[in-house]
């Protein structure tokens, strides 16, 4: 699963663990609902965020849950999962975004999409996602052309894109299409006067996915000759930062101009664990947990590169000898064979049971998704305040369960 908002469940309350899961199965079952089966490689972590904003804007309803079979990423548990427009809408934006992710690897030739047979199959099946995300965003009265002709455009801004361009209109194409599915969580709502604020928050959005994307895949960019936005306008990382970090403040700025029914989780995805994600892409930040559950120390704000010192060196009073050479870079997986990886992880619940597990495209280590823990360690108890409590610290967000800030 790829996205750019991927909590850690051990920042998330039991109550919002259970949430975020139920619109996370929610979508993928959408998918296969609308789609078939193998529509559900599409699922991802930021198309769900699609599903919670319009369950935030009506309102938790005893029609928009029902309890899902046993599933081998639940470890063959039932659950309570969304469904209803919202999640069926979050399914037609995933497919159509898959749908140019695929068409972009074809463009870059990873891996097996080298070869033309490979390619042509992978053009089909991208071309049979937009046909089959356009029904159902027709369905909702969403016209998924907007999102076909932002991935469109997208090949045509980088392909004149040079040193010197600036880089918000490399990200305009990507801001364009998901202000669209975000300001359309509205309409399916029935809260018209929250399209303005919606929108503007998906705007900053998309900008921030395709930023966030640059800066962790311009390492294997460079590598592979694959264009990047960054390298190829000579965006200094420091720029980056300032750029993500104004897009932050915006999306934190839209989401207390629309109402909600109940935008908790919302707001916890959208402010607090985007902040980490851009957190995390630039290395200033370590998830709050280790393995002995204690937490770990962070970097300050703004230091992107290596720290000080030498990483391999002894620890003090370790045993004396050369230091370990550093592990070999892991290689980016191409579709194809990140799919097969995917499918061997999820039949053997190493998605969702393992400590850790290796991501099938990018090789990097990811939790699984059902682990049990609560690292929270009280700094925010009898909090009553909403403001900027919690900046800075990991905690698990509860102290902001149901407040506006």
């Amino acid at each position: 699963m790829f996205g750019i908002v991927r909590p850690c469940a051990h920042r998330l309350s039991e109550g919002l663990k259970v949430e975020w899961m139920a619109h996370l199965c929610g979508l993928c079952l959408a998918l296969r609902a609308d789609h078939g089966q193998f529509a559900r490689i599409a699922t991802n972590y930021d198309g769900l965020i699609v599903s919670v904003l319009t369950e935030a804007q009506v309102g938790r309803t005893a029609e928009g849950r029902r309890t899902a079979g046993p599933c081998p990423l639940r470890s063959m548990r039932t659950a309570p999962v969304a469904r209803g427009e919202g999640a069926r809408l979050a399914a037609a934006v995933s497919l159509v975004l898959a749908s140019a992710k695929v068409r972009d690897h074809v463009a870059d030739r990873d891996g097996l999409l080298k070869r033309r047979p490979v390619a042509a199959a992978a053009r089909r099946v991208a071309a049979g996602w937009d046909r089959a995300g356009a029904r159902t965003g027709a369905d909702l009265g969403f016209d998924t052309a907007v999102l076909v002709d932002a991935v469109d455009r997208q090949t045509g801004v980088e392909s004149l894109a040079g040193p010197g361009t600036r880089l918000l209109t490399v990200t305009e194409p990507t801001e364009t299409a998901t202000a669209a599915a975000f300001a359309h969580t509205a309409v399916l709502a029935g809260r018209p006067g929250n399209a303005g604020p919606l929108a503007e928050a998906g705007r900053l959005f998309g900008r921030l996915a395709h930023l966030l994307d640059a800066v962790e895949d311009q390492g294997a960019d460079a590598a592979s000759g694959a264009w990047n936005p960054l390298t190829a306008t000579g965006t200094p990382l420091g720029e980056a930062r300032r750029l993500c970090d104004d897009a932050l403040h915006g999306v934190r700025l839209a989401l207390a101009d629309a109402e909600f029914t109940d935008g908790t989780l919302a707001h916890v995805l959208l402010v607090h664990e985007l902040r980490r994600s851009v957190d995390r892409a630039f290395g200033s930040t370590a998830c709050a947990h280790g393995q002995d559950g204690h937490r770990q120390g962070t970097r300050p704000a703004g230091d992107f590169g290596p720290p000080p010192g030498n990483p391999y060196a002894p620890a003090p009073g370790g045993p004396s000898g050369p230091p370990l050479p550093p592990e070999p870079p892991r290689n980016r997986r191409g579709l194809v064979a990140g799919c097969l990886v995917w499918a061997g992880l999820a039949c053997t619940c190493q998605l969702c049971c393992a400590r850790t597990f290796h991501g099938p495209w990018s090789g990097q280590p990811h939790e699984g998704l059902c682990r049990n823990g609560d690292c929270c360690e009280g700094c925010c108890e009898g909090c009553d305040c909403c403001g900027d409590c919690c900046k800075g610290c990991d905690c698990c967000g509860k102290c902001c369960a149901g407040c506006d800030c």
